[in-house]
């Protein structure tokens, strides 16, 4: 294994199954906490925990007010942001954000966009006046590989778990009331699921892939797609090419791979909502 690592997994992959005892289509233990029992984020608006096999990320979103962009004046913001701390892996120094989490915040923002899983226009509070700013946090705690599956995952339970307030603009004096006691949960007109895969030898597709997997591989593409089956984008940063066929087999698989992951959502926040 650390001499020729390679070699080591082709073995494995012959035998359809990995060193860690899966099989190339399956996917680590996924676990999700939402809100107070995810965290100890007491600050934000909204936060939850996933842990994707030993890949560990947590989000927090804070919501705060501000007066929207001039030329964009009935829509509020959106502001993700990939952290990659030293701390999650060696791999990765501290300081300003490196490359990886530059992409990686990137591609949140363009999933946010792409899926439409909140309609910006929502968050107007009063036209030219007024709208709300998520501030969408997602911090790794632990790095072993798929990064984006355990991200999008993260940003997702998180910000179906966001409550705002009531604000209204007083007539007379032009400024804001904001209401804590009357609070609604934020609009999420879709849920979009990200699916990653490992490209090996420019043929065979691993999902979920670990650290080491990501390492070997000769390319990754990550699949996104939302709760009608609707392909929201599709994440191919360069390594091998993909037939049509290779292509549309990781599209069905990310179809089932969001049943799983809006299930355990679902059950999730059943169980945290009060009878």
């Amino acid at each position: 294994r650390t001499v020729e690592p390679l070699e080591y997994y082709r073995r494995f992959l012959k035998e359809n199954c990995r060193p860690d005892g899966r099989e190339l289509g399956e996917f680590r233990t996924t676990t999700v906490n939402i809100g107070k029992c995810s965290c100890s984020i007491t600050t934000a608006d909204g936060s939850a925990l996933v842990k994707l096999g030993n890949t560990t990320v947590i989000c927090g979103v804070k919501a705060e007010l501000a007066a929207p962009a001039v030329d964009s004046a009935n829509k509020g913001y959106i502001v993700p942001n990939v952290e990659l701390p030293s701390l999650c892996a060696e791999r990765f120094r501290s300081g300003p954000p490196g490359e990886e989490a530059q992409a990686a915040s990137q591609f949140i923002a363009d999933v946010i966009e792409n899926s439409q899983m909140i309609v910006k226009e929502d968050l107007c509070i009063a036209n030219g006046k007024l709208a709300w700013v998520l501030y969408c946090d997602i911090i790794c705690l632990d790095y072993d590989g798929n990064l984006l599956d355990a991200s999008v995952f993260a940003l997702l339970a998180a910000l179906k778990n966001v409550q705002l307030p009531l604000v209204t603009i007083n007539e007379e004096t032009g400024l804001s009331e904001v209401n804590l006691k009357q609070k609604n949960p934020l609009i999420i007109r879709k849920h979009p699921v990200a699916t990653s895969f490992a490209i090996f030898d420019d043929t065979l597709l691993i999902v979920d892939p670990t650290a080491e997997e990501e390492d070997l591989a000769t390319g990754t593409v990550t699949i996104v797609t939302d709760e009608e089956g609707r392909l929201c984008s599709v994440h191919k940063p360069g390594g091998s090419p993909l037939t049509g066929a290779k292509l549309q087999d990781c599209i069905t698989r990310a179809i089932t791979r969001h049943k799983e992951v809006k299930k355990l959502i679902d059950k999730v926040i059943k169980s945290i909502t009060p009878k």
